[in-house]
């Protein structure tokens, strides 16, 4: 990947994104300075997805838009397929202070108009035409800058074309969100994490670590195995070893050719062809009374300076229950701070490395004897991920932040605010509705966002809902319990609307 990209040397590169050291203090705030952002959510993941669902995830962070609100802010926003004028409507009409035919004259729509499987940076790359395009809708270089998700050598090459710096990890730093340096960072660091094996390229590999995990631990009982680029739990595997002798090699290889898999993993074939490619880790499955699984998300600004950004309860499900669907916002004070510090403790460490951009910790925690909560860190994911679009959203709509010692988010008015996110409701019968008739419903029962209250539920992936039969949707009240009603009243409304 970096003899096919990099076509321009790391201090050209190094050069461009220096340039968003002055930039930076337009990027930070809601402010008057002209600006212009480009929005590139190319995704490049190991599973495929349909032509559909490619164009739900690149809508998902629509939530940008709010940018708008800044009166000379320019928004390049690009997807694989055109977005329907409603959806864009819908996002307009959120923001808060607004003339709408303003914001839009400031919006760009770019699409090449492509619904085959594949990043949107690499069909970008592929039309020089539509790249000459975009680089004529920046009236400023110097006061532009491009936003990815994944930041690839894709995302990098796009943004040399362009000429604009990249807010987001340098893909030649990508070594450090895979599961394997994680598990070594946090060895370095001093911060507790899982037993385990990194480093793993081959089945047999793999076998030998579980069968050594299980003389260090006699007790162990379950082990998962992690593919290096994994995302959203996709990737991890659940080995159950109760009923096994884990002193055999053989019993332990016989074991994984019924490992239980995503649907996307291919077999169990093409699931070590994977791991061969990339590599992973086995680790020990935290076991307790009460298991959740809490995350911690910061970014490094382009000056070094480690932020810490929010706490979130992840949501997790699928076969294996790894699979992350959602999230509650804020995580439990009883927890949050213990992984806000050693979050930051991590930051600190990528920052000391180059590293810039989001980047958010992930964890396991586990209810002691004592009532108290032991942490252990599991992996560590540099780039946007599902807990960045619904904090954001939330941010834009009411200026409020987060404050670390408090464990809470706070409206400038002092008024808390909590959030339950789903990146994948599905309920029956959805697929019936188009996203008018959601957006007609949300607002004739009562489910919108409401800007004075500053509560209500906000929709994102839309286009998802007649082909795939799911949306996502971030329901925001006052309190925990608030916020959990607001959104079960959006399932409840839904399934009654769905099955007329």
């Amino acid at each position: 990947m970096l003899d096919a990209f990099n076509v321009h040397d790391q201090a050209t590169y190094d050069a461009l994104q220096a340039k968003l050291v002055p930039l930076w203090s337009s990027l930070d705030h809601l402010n008057n300075d002209e600006q212009t952002i480009v929005v590139v959510p190319s995704a490049d993941v190991d599973f495929e997805l349909s032509a559909s669902q490619l164009q739900a995830y690149e809508e998902r962070y629509l939530f940008l838009l709010f940018l708008l609100r800044q009166p000379r802010a320019r928004m390049v926003y690009v997807t694989g397929q055109a977005i329907q004028a409603e959806i864009i409507d819908y996002y307009l009409d959120l923001l808060p202070g607004v003339i709408q035919s303003n914001a839009r004259r400031r919006l760009f729509l770019i699409s090449p108009m492509e619904a085959r499987f594949r990043p949107l940076a690499r069909k970008l790359l592929d039309r020089p035409r539509l790249i000459e395009r975009i680089r004529d809708l920046i009236p400023d270089k110097e006061r532009a800058h491009l936003v990815p998700f994944m930041t690839t050598w894709e995302d990098r090459e796009l943004a040399m074309r362009l000429g604009i710096p990249m807010y987001g990890a340098d893909p030649a730093h990508a070594e450090l969100g895979t599961k394997t340096e994680g598990r070594r960072l946090f060895a370095e660091a001093g911060i507790a994490h899982p037993k385990g094996r990194e480093g793993l390229g081959s089945r047999a590999e793999v076998v030998d670590a579980i069968v050594g995990l299980a003389r260090e631990i006699p007790d162990l009982r379950r082990v998962v195995i992690k593919l290096n680029l994994g995302v959203s739990g996709f990737g991890n595997a659940i080995v159950d070893l109760e009923e096994v002798d884990t002193t055999s090699i053989e019993a332990i290889d016989t074991l994984l050719d019924d490992i239980d898999l995503d649907e996307h993993a291919g077999g169990v074939d093409g699931y070590f062809a994977t791991l061969e490619a990339e590599h992973g880790i086995v680790e020990e499955m935290v076991e307790g009374v009460r298991v959740l699984s809490p995350s911690a998300q910061l970014r490094i600004t382009p000056l070094g300076d480690v932020e810490l950004l929010s706490t979130h309860d992840q949501i997790l499900g699928g076969d294996s229950g790894q699979v992350f669907i959602g999230s509650r916002f804020p995580a439990d004070p009883a927890y949050a701070r213990t992984i806000s510090r050693s979050a930051r403790e991590i930051g600190e460490r990528l920052a000391a490395r180059g590293v810039i951009g989001r980047l958010a910790v992930d964890y396991v925690v586990v209810e002691n004897d004592h009532g108290s909560w032991d942490a252990h860190a599991i992996e560590v994911n540099l780039r946007k991920g599902g807990t960045t679009h619904p904090f954001l959203t939330l941010q834009f709509l009411t200026d409020g932040v987060y404050d670390e010692e408090r464990a809470g988010f706070f409206a400038p008015d002092g008024r808390e605010k909590h959030y339950v996110a789903n990146d994948h409701l599905e309920i029956e019968g959805i697929d019936h509705l188009t996203p008018q008739d959601l957006l007609e419903i949300a607002l004739m029962r009562g489910l919108h966002f409401d800007q004075t209250r500053l509560v209500g539920s906000v929709f994102h992936m839309l286009s998802a809902m007649p082909t795939h039969g799911f949306i996502g949707v971030t329901s925001v009240g006052d309190s925990a319990e608030d916020a959990q009603r607001r959104f079960d009243e959006v399932v409840a409304v839904l399934t009654e609307e769905a099955a007329r």
